[in-house]
């Protein structure tokens, strides 16, 4: 990815979590935090990684409601940085952290039972 991608990316990034802190009033919308942007070498797509806290079902309806958000957000995305093109945004779950956590879990689990039967 070049230098402007990265930028526009970050740029991406920082404004969507603004808005979703202050602008969505959607009760769909639960705890969610922006993990990454990443931008087409264009410029024309973005794709939103979003890491929702909660329940599989929880998760998908606050990824629901960003998609019908998504108009909006792009409109906000179009007034608060200056583009000549807007890029079609698209959200995904990104399951990463959730990933990492349970191998951390997975891994103390293990130290545990070793540690058991050490003594």
């Amino acid at each position: 990815m070049s230098f402007r991608p990265e930028r526009l990316a970050e740029a991406i990034k920082k404004e969507v979590s603004d808005l979703l802190r202050e602008g969505l009033k959607d009760p769909r919308i639960g705890f969610v935090s922006i993990t990454s942007v990443e931008v087409s070498k264009d410029l024309r797509y973005a794709v939103i990684f979003a890491s929702i806290y909660g329940e599989p079902p929880g998760q998908k309806t606050t990824i629901e409601a960003l998609q019908n958000a998504q108009g909006f957000i792009r409109s906000e995305l179009g007034r608060r940085i200056r583009l000549r093109y807007v890029p079609e945004i698209t959200f995904k779950l990104d399951e990463s952290i959730e990933r990492g956590s349970r191998l951390i879990a997975l891994m103390e689990e293990v130290r545990d039972k070793e540690d058991s039967r050490d003594e």
